[in-house]
């Protein structure tokens, strides 16, 4: 399959969206919800969405594969936020119904300092060699995963630096309908972006929280097959209906790499749901690594996938580890 656009920046809705305030009984940590209309939006026609690759949006955390300390590393996301003068600032802009790509940032003074390695996502504007921020008022970016850091203590079990391998879950080369997790050279990844999932991502939608158990799936990985035609009502009955739109949403990819989606929620639709169309699919293990079989940590993810090799579950949540 070749390689799609890699998630660098927010994506927009392929429908033209509109802010509903929430019934206060239904109110949870926001007071408005964000819901498609019927209309497909002009950014959506403008990158031919009816010709783009429909895929699998999943839900975990985005991550990039580049190099840093001239090897390939794997880097989770980062944004750099305003402080809060400076975004009490932008706030009242907004609510002065102001365009937010007119407000001024002074990005040395507004922004809180971000690491010394952190660097901005690809694509980012750049103004006298400041990332602009976007309309959120963010400046999406990036900082390398080290082995020992707590902060991202599950994004460094999925990647072994020393052997530069990564775990990653894909369909099996022969079966599509069948899934693969396995150990795959971090130099065939460079410059994709991938999406963490797992026991402690964002509650964990897909599998079992016996056991921390993580994996990275590329983004555009999971190709959609026979998508409805592009319908508000159509799309609602095939989320709601179909095996396959147990999904959390859709990515469009798009030839000229623009990435337009949607999710449930802007259809009106929970998420996350009780059973996944990811879960429903069997999934084998296969490491291929006899090279290096018994240099992992005891209590590492590869060492416990390895004693698991060659073994086939009925599921994800089915993977048991011998510990």
């Amino acid at each position: 399959m070749k390689r799609l656009g890699s998630v660098q920046r927010k994506m927009p809705c392929v429908f033209v969206t509109e802010v509903k305030e929430e019934p206060s009984s239904k109110r949870e940590h926001q007071p408005f919800k964000v819901l498609a209309t019927e209309t497909v939006s002009h950014k959506a026609l403008d990158a031919d969405i009816y010709s783009a690759i429909p895929t699998e949006k999943v839900d975990g955390t985005c991550c990039y594969v580049t190099t840093y300390k001239d090897q390939p590393y794997l880097w989770a996301r980062l944004d750099r936020k305003p402080n809060k003068q400076a975004e009490k600032r932008f706030k009242n802009f907004l609510h002065s119904k102001e365009n937010p790509k007119e407000f001024f940032w002074n990005v040395e003074e507004d922004f809180k300092p971000a690491p010394e390695c952190w660097i901005p996502a690809k694509e980012t504007e750049q103004i006298n060699g400041n990332p602009v921020p976007d309309e959120n008022g963010h400046i999406p970016g990036w900082v390398p995963v080290e082995k020992n850091n707590k902060q991202y203590c599950w994004h460094s079990s999925v990647v072994n630096y020393e052997f530069e391998i990564a775990l990653v879950l894909k369909h099996h080369p022969d079966d599509s309908g069948l899934l693969e997790i396995s150990a795959v050279p971090l130099s065939d990844l460079l410059e994709q972006t991938l999406e963490l999932i797992g026991t402690n991502i964002n509650g964990n939608p897909y599998g079992s929280k016996k056991h921390p158990l993580h994996l990275l799936i590329p983004h555009g990985a999971f190709q959609i097959r026979n998508l409805p035609s592009l319908k508000h009502n159509d799309l609602v009955s095939w989320f709601e209906d179909c095996k396959e739109g147990k999904i959390e949403g859709i990515v469009w990819h798009c030839s000229d790499g623009c990435l337009i989606k949607v999710h449930r929620h802007h259809l009106g639709l929970c998420w996350p749901i009780p059973d996944t169309y990811m879960n429903s699919r069997p999934v084998i293990i296969n490491m291929n690594l006899n090279k290096c079989d018994s240099a992992f940590d005891i209590k590492c993810l590869f060492n416990h996938f390895l004693k698991i090799d060659n073994q086939k579950f009925v599921r994800l949540k089915d993977i048991i580890f011998d510990v």
